[in-house]
Formats: C-alpha cells, structure tokens, sequence
C-alpha cells in the first residue's frame, strides 16, 4: 500500500539528484516531491512542486519547508567554486541550513551526500569542509540522520570539467585492480548512490555514516528498478 509521503529535494538538477528525482516519481509511497533548487528542472511530473528559492538564503523557506523526509544532494568543486567562502557556504552552509530547517519543522529523516575522506581535522580544505559538515549534522539530533559518504561519483554531467573527466578514466580503469581492502576506494555510480538514499528512508536501518563501499551493497541488494 503507498504510504503517500512527501519529499524534499535540494539539487534535484545535479547527476545523483536528477536520478533520485526520477525515482521519486516512479515510487508510488511519495505523492509530493518538493524541489528547491536555483533553477528549475527540466522534468515535469504531477508529483513535482517546484521552489525557485536562493539557497544560500534558505532558511526564508521555512512556511514551505515541510515534509516527511529531505534529501540533500548539494556539493560544489575546486574548480567550479574557487573561492573558499563561497564553497563553504554551499558546502557546508547550505546542508547545515537544510538540516536546522529539517528539525524545526519535525522531519525526522535527513539523507545528505558528503564524500569519503571527510574530516573535520584534515589537512585538504574540501575534505575538511566535508568533515565539519558531518559533525555539526549529526549534533542537530534528527533522529534519522543518513551520511553518505561516495568515493568519486561515475557518470556524465552536463557541465564539462576536463580534470574531473579524466580522473574519471583514470577510475575507471583502476576500479578492476582496487580490491580487497583498496575496493572500498572504488569509484561508484549515481544509480547507485540514489538506489540507498530511497533504501536508506524507507527501511530501519542504523542511522549515521554511510561509506562508499557499503552504499554499493545496498543498491546491490535492493535496486526496485
């Protein structure tokens, strides 16, 4: 029996978001998805709810801001975003800001993308952001609280970034020799990564960090495509 739930998406435009926007629609447990991203989308469904909002300003979005679950699929480069400050205000504000909201209006399940690596102590500013982030997430007490933590994601974007691209080659040919302790360094597809956050909000599963090796195994395990 569908449940009829409503959802929440930040960066339903993205690689992984636009595929867990299109498992959202296909899943007859959600009536509503709620978007809120900076531009709109160009899928369209019954289900959709669109929010054209500034995201570094979320918290305005508060009186729509309600849902049963929120997935975060936010994240920004080095290359994209040079500038330190504003790559933490998308990278760590805009989670942070999404989960504050999350708690304040009783959503008890928050599923953000973070990356393997984080520390809030590491020496590489991204990996520092990242780990920041996680910490201050987890200390906001949603009770179901999901840190996913990929390795570097496979699959073509629309914006081309030729570094990315060919590390992604790299990757890819690597991914045969990466086993044993080293598989968990694999990189993993954005099927993958939107398969376990669907997973990941309908099931009783221990909240916390997810890492990259375990999120293959439960999309493996549970793929309802």
């Amino acid at each position: 029996m569908a449940t009829e739930k409503i959802a929440i998406i930040l960066g339903a435009t993205g690689l992984t978001g636009s595929l867990l926007l299109k498992k959202l629609i296909k899943d007859d447990r959600y009536k509503t998805i709620k978007l809120f991203s900076r531009s709109a989308t160009t899928i369209s469904d019954p289900k959709i709810e669109e929010h054209i909002v500034d995201l570094l300003n979320l918290e305005l979005s508060n009186t729509d801001f309600t849902a049963d679950e929120v997935y975060c699929c936010i994240g920004t480069t080095k290359s994209k975003t040079p500038n330190k400050s504003t790559y933490k205000a998308i990278d760590y504000g805009i989670p942070m800001a999404a989960a504050t909201l999350s708690k304040a209006n009783n959503i008890y399940t928050f599923i953000v993308i973070s990356a393997l690596g984080a520390n809030p102590k590491s020496k590489l500013f991204y990996n520092r952001i990242k780990g920041k982030m996680e910490k201050d997430v987890l200390k906001i007490n949603i009770p179901n609280t999901y840190i996913l933590q990929p390795s570097l994601i496979s699959g073509k974007r629309e914006e081309k970034r030729a570094g990315e691209w060919f590390f992604k080659q790299l990757m890819k040919a690597l991914n045969y020799i990466m086993v044993g302790p080293l598989k968990k360094y694999q990189s993993v597809a954005p099927e993958k990564i939107a398969t376990t956050m669907v997973y990941l909000a309908n099931n009783n599963f221990p909240s916390g960090r997810i890492k990259n090796d375990k999120i293959k195994q439960i999309a493996e395990t549970n793929d309802r495509d």
